[in-house]
């Protein structure tokens, strides 16, 4: 529903902030392909899709803003508040991509412990006037359930903090890929990669790619998986954990438990036990059945733990 003009537009600038034309290039070693996703403002994949997100903000705004006044007359347009939650890259990402623009309000949580050095500085040295960045107690499941608590808080209109964003004309979004507008555009690249392949002759007999994906929150690889169902010729798609392999054991098992041992390591941003973007697999596994799916989510927040079992 966005205008093609706007959208284009949108894209240029997002790409033009990248240090290498080839937005994310490709390169071969030792017989293995890598897409390097670190060219952009931050050094973090993130940043393939917040450059964007704010000036999808500001287009579904104005779509949005025109339909009310072709209906109901003009009204005050509400401003966005937008809740991040962050082992550290999502963070700076989004307050790169979001902070300083008219409309837009960010703030972003990150546990104090669980995020790098060089992280931190990114987060707590940002001066946007519109930015709020808040270390907690905790690890990033923490912070993240604390964003999803708010969104399900400000969808009840009857509980102080609705009214109090209505009062302020707020409406809440996040840069995590809890918004699927952060992981929408997380499906182009792995489109790019198999083009590169197809255009260097690098594919095999069948024409198709394998994707090996480092992952914690399940959002990138998840997006591979949108990309070959929506027709891409991809084959397996590995989710590779590090020591908090609660993803590797449930594709293993069936079963997905998060009472374990939380283990930081060097790869703060897969230092995560419960993966928000795997409801979204869960849901298509059991044949888009909402209801089963949102008990699946509740046993995993009251026992901390869930089997699948009869997946279609």
């Amino acid at each position: 529903d966005l205008p093609e003009e706007g959208l284009r537009a949108a894209l240029r600038a997002s790409a033009s902030r990248f240090e290498t034309e080839d937005v994310a290039p490709l390169v071969s070693r030792g017989g293995l392909h890598f897409l390097e996703l670190y060219r952009g403002p931050t050094l973090a994949f993130k940043d393939l899709a917040l450059t964007l997100l704010g000036d999808l903000f500001a287009l579904a705004a104005g779509v949005e803003a025109a339909d009310k006044a072709a209906t109901a007359g003009a009204t005050a347009r509400e401003e966005i508040l937008v809740l991040v939650a962050t082992s550290g890259d999502t963070g700076k990402a989004a307050l790169e991509g979001l902070a300083g623009r008219p409309g837009v309000r960010v703030a972003v949580f990150y546990p104090s412990e669980g995020v790098s050095p060089v992280q931190r500085l990114q987060m707590t040295s940002h001066d946007a006037a519109n930015a709020y960045v808040a270390a907690i107690r905790g690890n990033f499941d923490d912070a993240q359930a604390g964003v999803k608590a708010l969104f399900a808080e400000a969808a009840d209109p009857s509980s102080p903090f609705a009214r109090g964003l209505a009062a302020r004309r707020l409406r809440l979004s996040s840069a995590n890929s809890i918004n699927v507008g952060r992981l929408a555009p997380q499906l182009v690249y792995w489109v790019k990669a198999w083009r590169d392949l197809r255009a260097r002759g690098l594919l095999g007999p069948s024409g198709g790619m394998d994707v090996a994906v480092p992952t914690g929150n399940f959002g990138d690889i998840l997006a591979a998986w949108y990309a070959k169902r929506a027709g891409l010729p991809i084959g397996t798609l590995l989710s590779a954990s590090n020591r908090n392999r609660v993803l590797a054991d449930f594709f293993r098992t069936g079963v997905y438990d998060r009472a374990r041992p939380f283990y930081r390591t060097e790869s703060p941003s897969m230092d995560i036990l419960v993966s928000s973007n795997l409801e979204r697999l869960l849901f298509h596994a059991t044949g888009e059945d909402p209801a089963r799916t949102a008990a699946l989510a509740a046993s995993l927040a009251s026992q901390g733990r869930f089997e699948l079992q009869g997946a279609a």
